[in-house]
């Protein structure tokens, strides 16, 4: 099962401003926003992560229950297993957006 996980922003990167180095649980994994280009983002805030990419912005208060759900459901091994399993940066193994295809 693909799952979203709760993520805060700990920093931009300088060299991509489309990735972010984003915090879950002490988990820390680039991650690309270009999808929420449009929502200005800060550091602090905290994004929904799905395959590596910043899917929306959420409140912190709803991302803490999103915690505390996957914990209670037994998921949060496993969001934290595919949250390892991504990472944007340098590698054959780069997530694509959804839509793009394979070279």
């Amino acid at each position: 099962m693909c799952l979203a996980i709760p993520g805060r922003i700990v920093e931009f990167d300088e060299a991509d401003q489309h990735l972010a180095l984003v915090d879950v649980s002490g988990v820390r994994r680039k991650v690309n926003v270009d999808l929420l280009q449009d929502e200005p983002l800060e550091r602090g805030d905290w994004v929904l992560i799905h395959v590596g990419f910043a899917m929306s912005r959420i409140s912190e208060d709803h991302a803490r229950e999103q915690l505390r759900l996957l914990a209670m459901l037994g998921e949060d091994r496993q969001a934290m297993q595919e949250l390892e399993g991504y990472e944007f940066g340098e590698g054959p193994h780069r997530p694509r957006p959804p839509g793009e295809e394979a070279p």
